[in-house]
């Protein structure tokens, strides 16, 4: 249950899809001059060596971060997160979503981190040791402080899905947490697999969240034999303009091959 370490997939294309879409919410969110909250319930670790052994044994940053950095413009928020990263941290540093959080949000702002992993959470503490970072199960911290103060702002749900339960148990967390939060930007990520594991998860949530954006994208496997071939986003409330970035977005990955 423990066992999952991003590791050895930081940085590959579902990485990218994920990313430099939250990016791009979060720096939307911040123009206007109201405080916010970011609650995220799978941290990992947040700052990712790409040269590391684990990483470089899959290959998937590779495959991905390497290999599509040209698709965005250096304004674009995920481009300055990825430059002050590599500024920072070297040149082989990644950022996770909840560095990328820390480094676009404002003083002003709140941001609340959940990770089960011992030895994930215990770096995610080291990475960010600003940032309210808890070792506990997510989807129930989530519950316990939704809505939160500042109650504008976003929730990034982003599983392993390693435990296979979460496909059918996620659309009721959802559907409490939108209760919970009437104005709450509820974002999902989850993995495309040849197993179409996803399918009966999405089919449930496109029918409570009818106005929800779903945003996809397909890709090459890392690897022969690897069973991830695209990357979704779920989100509840999407910020105005985010479709337009998504399917500009999508154009760029259907160029893969």
């Amino acid at each position: 249950m423990l066992s999952y370490q991003h590791i050895y997939h930081a940085g590959n294309l579902a990485d990218v899809h994920k990313h430099s879409l939250l990016a791009w919410m979060l720096d939307y969110l911040t123009r206007k001059d109201k405080p916010l909250s970011y609650i995220e319930t799978h941290a990992g670790r947040a700052l990712y060596d790409l040269s590391a052994d684990e990483a470089v044994k899959t290959g998937e940053a590779k495959q991905g971060i390497a290999r599509v950095k040209d698709w965005f413009e250096a304004s674009h928020p995920y481009m300055r997160c990825l430059a002050q990263t590599t500024e920072t941290h070297g040149q082989s540093a990644y950022p996770g979503s909840p560095f990328i959080a820390v480094q676009t949000l404002r003083d002003t702002d709140r941001i609340t981190l959940a990770e089960l992993h011992p030895g994930e959470h215990l770096n995610l503490e080291l990475a960010l040791p600003t940032a309210k970072c808890r070792r506990t199960d997510g989807f129930a911290m989530a519950h316990a402080m939704l809505p939160p103060d500042p109650r504008r702002g976003l929730l990034l749900i982003d599983p392993s899905f390693e435990i296979k339960d979460d496909y059918a148990t996620i659309p009721g967390h959802i559907k409490k947490y939108v209760r919970a939060w009437n104005v709450g930007i509820i974002v999902l990520w989850y993995p495309i697999l040849t197993s179409g594991s996803h399918h009966s998860m999405l089919k449930t949530l496109e029918k409570d969240h009818h106005d929800a954006l779903r945003h996809e994208v397909r890709f090459p496997p890392a690897r022969p034999g690897h069973g991830m071939i695209g990357s979704g986003l779920f989100v509840i409330r999407p910020p105005f303009g985010l479709a337009q970035e998504a399917a500009k977005l999508k154009t760029r990955f259907d160029t893969l091959s």
